[in-house]
C-alpha cells in the first residue's frame, strides 16, 4: 500500500503557470517584450472579449443545467463543460496576459524605407539562389502558412536591420548559410496588415 505522503489529490495540485508551454506557443525570451501589430493586438482582444461575454456563459449554462440533472460521474454534458470551462478559463489568462505586456508596434511607421524591422514584408534569396518571401509578426499572430514569421524567429533576428543589398548569416540544422536581403516593404499608413 503507498504511503498517504505520496499519494496527492488533485484538487491540491496547482495548474502550471506556463500557458505558453501547455499551449504548444513558443515563450517571449526572458526580459523581452511581446511586439505585437495593431491588427494582431485586435484579433486577440476580440478573441478575449468573446470567450468572456459569449462562450464562457453559455458553457457556464451548460454545466449549470447538467449538474442539476444529477449523478455527474456519468453526465456527459457536464463532464465535457467543466473540461471546456478549464480550456476556456486557460485561454482567458494566456490572453489576459499577453495583452497585458503586448507593445503595439504600428509598422506603416516605416513605410518607404529599406531597412527591416518588425512588421517588414521582406523577400531574400539563398545560397542557391532560391527567393522567399516572409512579413514579420508578433508572436502570437504570426503564421507560417501565410509566409509570416514571429520577430523571434532565427531568419527573422538575422534579417532585422538589414537593408536591401545586405548579406546576412543565417544558423540552419545544416549549418551557416547566407541570404541576401532582395526588398523590403511595410504597409501604407492607411493600409491594414
Amino acid at each position: 500500500m503507498a504511503s498517504s505522503t505520496s499519494i496527492m489529490s488533485k484538487a491540491f495540485t496547482k495548474e502550471s503557470d506556463n500557458d505558453d508551454e501547455e499551449l504548444g506557443l513558443p515563450p517571449l525570451p526572458a526580459g523581452g517584450k511581446n511586439y505585437i501589430t495593431p491588427q494582431g493586438y485586435a484579433r486577440l482582444r476580440a478573441e478575449l472579449m468573446g470567450l468572456i461575454d459569449d462562450e464562457r456563459p453559455k458553457v457556464v449554462e451548460i454545466v449549470h443545467w447538467a449538474a442539476s440533472n444529477g449523478d455527474r460521474s456519468e453526465n456527459g454534458d457536464y463532464l465535457y463543460g467543466k473540461k471546456r470551462l478549464r480550456e476556456i478559463d486557460r485561454r482567458i489568462r494566456f490572453l489576459t496576459k499577453r495583452l497585458e505586456i503586448a507593445e503595439v508596434t504600428d509598422p506603416c511607421v516605416h513605410h518607404g524605407r529599406d531597412q527591416v524591422f518588425f512588421g517588414a514584408t521582406v523577400t531574400y534569396a539563398d545560397s542557391q539562389g532560391n527567393e522567399r518571401t516572409i512579413r514579420i509578426m508578433g508572436i502570437d499572430e504570426a503564421d507560417n502558412l501565410q509566409g509570416e514569421v514571429s520577430w523571434i524567429a532565427p531568419i527573422a533576428r538575422a534579417l532585422i536591420k538589414s537593408q536591401v543589398g545586405d548579406v546576412v548569416k543565417l544558423m540552419t540544422p545544416a549549418g551557416m548559410e547566407e541570404v541576401e536581403v532582395l526588398a523590403v516593404a511595410y504597409p501604407a499608413p492607411n493600409q491594414s496588415i
